[in-house]
């Protein structure tokens, strides 16, 4: 099956293809960086970290852009409550983000430009868009006019006259901004210097750039006038995304972006996440909790990427649970691979699981699909320990267990989902192997002394933690659900 992306430009699936056979250009709208990332970007981060990967897994050479914004008012407040600096606050919380990131399994982006380095690129740009009749200056400040540009609107969807409508009541015709443009929906470009605020020169008079001219600026500078996939969260669709190709497009003539990817938003308990309803979870808080990164990682590729999540005390245990299986499969090499005498073979896949796993994931980036493979093959492999573990040995050649690892492990770096030798100390529930096998000696003991409600008792709590007791002449069998 050929890979087919939901474009949200179109509203409807297409199958992919590129500017450039094999290659794929790709720029993720990143972070304004004056707090801590949320679960929000983590949703957001993680999702084209595996776009990424996946595509390179199925051939492609990727050179992938993610930006950040250092340049904006909430950065300028949180400098101004800290006496601190525009630079020193960025600084830091890019420093945190990699710390961040690095932490849930996500790959360095091959280029992280940031507005302020990209003056040049952002004034050309203006200037281009100035002499083509779709800007125009005021005051110092510079606005870009939207009736200009006749397919405004067609990302979002939404059209002038229906915005005007809902916007009629909001407008402050006193406001210093309103009274500079020439019509309600221009949106700035370029600002005119503050007082106190960080300003760069121009033909328009010292100031600093506006936000979604930053991002079009950045994407002309590194990838070029058209790039294969333009990516971001739902909520940039508008204004930002639709501003950028307005600016872009006006100026080249080119579409900005082939496909438009856009990942749904994350809810807290079935609300919207925000710090005045307490429910502001950031990513480093939730580590630090004790939270499994590779269980956050499956959480969110658990869902369908552009569906809204909901992040809730079971959904997180759901999937601490599932990486318990998965990192049960990953170990088995690490456990078993001696025994079965794999010492240094070279990788051997299974092609019809990596033809299931590609097929489903083909269908726009369908992750749970994937998902169900790689489950399947990690609950096979711990079976097959649970054999080796109370059996001595099993059946199944050598060479197919080597081959189902060797594809899990293969299929679930993939998705960045990675187990390490620390590991090894595997529980289920909250249970170590030691603590089973005790559970099963005092149940022993309970049988022996005729205590047949104990033996009941313990072999139905082991049950409901995902663990099977199986009885027999040479004693007592166990495996993981």
């Amino acid at each position: 099956m050929t890979l087919t992306l939901y474009n949200t430009l179109t509203r409807r699936q297409e199958p992919f293809t590129t500017v450039e056979p094999g290659k794929v250009t790709m720029y993720c709208c990143g972070v304004t960086v004056y707090d801590y990332c949320h679960l929000g970007h983590a949703r957001t981060c993680i999702v084209w970290d595996v776009v990424r990967r996946y595509l390179q897994f199925i051939g492609y050479q990727v050179r992938y852009i993610q930006n950040f914004t250092d340049i904006d008012d909430k950065i300028l407040n949180r400098a101004r409550q800290e006496n601190s600096t525009m630079e020193a606050i960025s600084d830091r919380y890019i420093q945190a983000y990699f710390e961040d990131m690095s932490r849930l399994g996500i790959k360095e982006a091959d280029e992280y430009p940031r507005a302020t380095h990209t003056m040049n690129g952002i004034q050309r740009l203006i200037h281009d868009l100035e002499h083509k009749g779709f800007a125009y200056p005021a005051n110092g400040d510079v606005y870009y006019s939207v009736r200009n540009f006749s397919d405004y609107g067609k990302l979002s969807g939404r059209k002038l006259e229906e915005l005007q409508a809902g916007a009629s009541e909001r407008v402050n015709v006193e406001d210093a901004e309103y009274q500079k443009k020439k019509d309600p929906f221009d949106f700035a470009l370029w600002k005119a210097a503050k007082p106190g605020e960080p300003a760069w020169e121009s033909p328009w008079g010292k100031g600093r750039p506006g936000w979604h001219i930053e991002c079009s600026a950045m994407v002309r500078d590194r990838l070029g006038d058209t790039i294969d996939i333009h990516a971001g969260g739902a909520d940039l669709i508008f204004p930002h995304h639709e501003n950028e190709i307005a600016q872009s497009e006006a100026v080249t003539g080119q579409p900005l972006a082939s496909y438009w990817l856009h990942n749904g938003m994350v809810k807290v308990e079935g609300e919207k996440m925000s710090k005045s309803l307490g429910n502001f979870i950031t990513i480093r808080e939730l580590l630090d909790r004790g939270v499994d990164p590779m269980a956050v990682r499956l959480f969110v590729l658990m869902a369908q990427y552009r569906k809204p999540i909901d992040f809730t005390d079971e959904a997180i245990l759901a999937a601490t649970n599932g990486w318990h299986t998965l990192q049960e499969g990953l170990l088995f090499g690490e456990q078993y691979g001696k025994q079965l005498g794999w010492d240094a073979k070279p990788e051997n896949l299974s092609n019809s699981y990596i033809d299931r796993f590609t097929e489903a994931v083909n269908d726009d980036f369908n992750f749970p699909g994937g998902l169900a493979v790689i489950f399947e093959l990690a609950k096979e492999l711990r079976r097959e320990g649970n054999i080796i573990v109370h059996q001595g040995k099993t059946d199944t050649p050598s060479e197919d267990l080597l081959k189902q690892w060797q594809t899990l492990v293969k299929l679930t770096d993939v998705f960045g989902l990675t187990a390490t030798a620390a590991a090894q100390e595997l529980t289920t529930d909250g249970l170590s192997d030691g603590e089973i096998e005790e559970l099963i000696q005092q149940r022993q003991t309970a049988r022996k002394a005729k205590n047949f409600a104990e033996s009941d008792r313990i072999r139905d709590e082991l049950l409901i933690k995902g663990i099977t007791l199986i009885d027999s002449k040479e004693g007592t069998r166990w495996h993981r659900n």
